[in-house]
């Protein structure tokens, strides 16, 4: 790994909002500066703006290829992740470019970073002590070689499985990804009193549990409605439970993150109430449906549904803090372009369909409907199995 000069580190910061691919035509007027490699790094430092603040906010950081910037967490799941698990040892496995490393590090007395590709692990290292993260250690190393000779025990053990394969299609089943964590679970279960997991949010659950054992709880996090992350937390030493605790957590800027945690018994259990759409529409946020809380939800929170299957909740008065979206239903449509239209002077709205035939830019084509406006469309189904659309506006 390379440490930029003071003159190129004043480069990338000088030019960190400029083009990239302009910047590289215009290397000419820069003739003392490998400017194509510091393009990159303003590239990577572009990419991590939102994502790694913390990073992009050192003037010394360096960044490794704008990919490994991609597939490494944010610092807002990392902080959450760091939550969930503490001790006097944790083991990232698949350390990557840190940020979980660094993260995990305010809870545990030691952290050892492992990543087999050298430069990024030299990358990382640097990038530690810079940021005074002095209860890191770095190990340039495969899973399972570091894993092999490792003689001590861990509190935890974290990886988060590289899911891109050789021709750079994304991956998600346990076995396809690297390192094969369902081949290595003995070895695993060895070295540490408890594994945290993170796998794509792809996978399906129910056949991720069926697959690890002994896992004992899982949380679905997303980042402003979108999830990025599944983790599992499996204890070797703990029976295998019937029914692992899961929570669905949407975390928000500037605000309480929504959470609900259930299992599945209890979402068997649950008996909704279906009735025709009431004043308020409510559609829960995108962890609480991958965690498949369809049934649970409604009864948890005393709502009815509109459809087993389309998993849009309704009430009479306006239920606070609902962790999702929250809509007053302004009235119910056919779905019929002349009725459509007469509802949108403006002809546009914001569409969203849940348990209905057509897609959205098949609606929109057969409509006209343009995107935009304060008016939400829900393109659905009722308790009548008929097509509706309610029209609606944020509660």
């Amino acid at each position: 790994m390379r440490v930029f000069t003071p003159e190129e580190q004043e480069f990338i910061l000088q030019h960190q909002q400029q083009d990239v691919a302009q910047l590289i035509l215009q290397a000419k007027r820069y003739p003392q500066l490998p400017v194509q490699e510091l393009a990159q790094q303003i590239k990577a430092r572009q990419k991590a703006v939102q994502k790694l603040p913390t990073w992009v906010q050192h003037p010394q950081a360096v960044f490794p290829v704008a990919l490994s910037v991609e597939q490494s967490s944010s610092e807002v799941t990392a902080a959450y992740k760091a939550s969930l698990v503490s001790g006097k040892l944790l083991v990232d496995l698949t350390g990557g470019f840190g940020v979980d490393s660094f993260y995990f590090a305010r809870s545990f007395a030691q952290v050892v970073h492992v990543e087999q590709n050298q430069e990024l692990q030299e990358v990382a290292k640097y990038n530690f002590e810079l940021l005074h993260a002095s209860n890191i250690q770095s190990i340039n190393a495969a899973a399972e070689d570091f894993l092999s000779a490792f003689e001590g025990k861990a509190d935890v053990l974290y990886l988060d499985p590289a899911r891109r394969g050789n021709q750079d299609q994304k991956l998600h089943l346990l076995q396809d990804c690297e390192p094969d964590v369902l081949h290595l679970l003995p070895l695993l279960f060895q070295k540490a009193d408890a594994i945290l997991l993170k796998t794509s949010p792809m996978l399906d659950i129910e056949q991720a549990l069926q697959e690890l054992a002994h896992a004992v709880q899982v949380w679905v996090v997303a980042l402003q409605n979108e999830v990025k992350e599944v983790l599992y937390l499996l204890k070797p030493k703990a029976p295998a439970p019937a029914d692992a605790a899961r929570t669905a957590v949407n975390l928000l800027p500037n605000a309480e993150p929504q959470q609900l945690t259930f299992t599945r018994t209890q979402e068997d259990a649950a008996t909704p109430k279906y009735t025709d759409p009431q004043e308020f529409v409510y559609e829960p946020n995108a962890a609480i449906l991958k965690a498949g809380a369809y049934r649970y939800l409604g009864q948890h929170l005393h709502l009815n549904k509109l459809h087993p299957n389309s998993h849009l909740y309704t009430s009479a008065q306006l239920l606070p803090h609902f962790p999702g979206r929250s809509f007053r239903c302004l009235g119910v449509s056919r779905y019929n372009k002349k009725e459509l239209l007469k509802r949108l002077p403006q002809n546009k709205a914001n569409i969203t369909v849940r348990n209905f035939p057509d897609s959205v830019a098949e609606i929109r084509r057969k409509t006209g409907i343009k995107e935009g406006g304060h008016t939400y469309l829900f393109f659905t189904t009722d308790m009548h199995q008929k097509p509706v659309v309610l029209i609606c506006e944020k509660a």
